[in-house]
């Protein structure tokens, strides 16, 4: 597997993060990273995008209590993004396209209905978050006790996939992930807290500001969407376009690198400045 050359990390509103290339017309990347990884999971794709879209600005974040980012008080979903946003600024990213991983697509996707993006990206993120939830809430108990890591290992095996990849992909998915009861329970606090409706709502509020704001949005599969998963893009996402990479579980951008850069590269034509209404912001925080 290709590895980036190695820079030197940098904290940006307390988020760690390696950052290469330089502005220009493009719009830069910022990478989001899913639930108990960090930002050495995009260093493949990367490494391809200096071949394929030479000098692009980009900006992969450890997320709070991932990485080398210190933790948070709150892995609520809006601090997270606020925090998100704090870190983009402080970069002197303008209007970036937003790249978000397995939880880091929702992440991604509220940050762009309330802050000014260019595009997003989604790997394996859901849409319809009701039953993972319920799931959830009928293991609370297992999660909070000494029994984690094995509830935990049992949610991982299903959501990963890891016999639809290469043993070196599986390689640096465990030698990456890193699993803490605290981090990943405060992540998972709002499907905790709230119902699968007040869920759904604020996804689909989201969803309307995105649409609203006219941005370009691609969501990148590892297997087929279910019926209701596309009915659910063509009502609250007509316009945007999914991607199913067949035998990359749930990472197709450890998988399939090079074809993931060349999509990140084709973002570098995602001009348009997308500014979100105050309104669907406000609904989506």
């Amino acid at each position: 597997m290709v590895q980036l050359e190695s820079a030197p990390a940098r904290s940006y509103a307390g988020l760690v993060g390696d950052g290469h290339g330089q502005a220009d017309r493009r719009p830069p990347l910022v990478l989001l990273h899913g639930l108990t990884f960090d930002r050495r999971l995009w260093q493949p794709a990367l490494a391809e995008l200096v071949a394929v879209d030479p000098g692009r600005r980009s900006l992969a974040l450890d997320l709070p209590g991932h990485g080398d980012s210190s933790d948070s008080p709150s892995y609520g979903l809006a601090t997270v993004v606020a925090l998100v946003h704090s870190a983009v600024a402080e970069a002197g990213l303008d209007a970036p396209v937003v790249v978000g991983h397995s939880a880091s697509a929702s992440i991604a996707s509220l940050y762009a209905a309330q802050y000014p993006t260019r595009g997003v990206i989604t790997v394996e993120g859901a849409v319809r978050v009701g039953g993972f939830a319920t799931m959830l809430r009928s293991l609370e108990p297992v999660l909070r006790s000494p029994g984690f890591g094995g509830a935990w290992s049992r949610i991982a095996a299903r959501a990963f996939r890891l016999d639809e990849v290469s043993p070196e992909v599986r390689g640096a998915v465990e030698a990456d992930s890193k699993p803490r009861q605290d981090v990943v329970l405060g992540y998972w606090q709002d499907l905790f807290e709230q119902s699968p409706e007040e869920l759904e709502a604020w996804i689909i509020t989201g969803a309307a500001a995105i649409r609203a704001a006219g941005m370009p949005y691609v969501a990148i599969l590892g297997a087929d969407p279910s019926a209701e998963d596309l009915d659910w893009f063509r009502s609250n996402l007509p316009e945007a376009r999914t991607e199913v990479w067949p035998r990359s579980g749930h990472f197709p951008q450890l998988a399939h690198p090079r074809r993931f850069a060349e999509l990140l590269a084709r973002s570098g034509t995602w001009s348009a400045v997308a500014r979100p209404g105050s309104t669907a912001a406000a609904a989506a925080r």
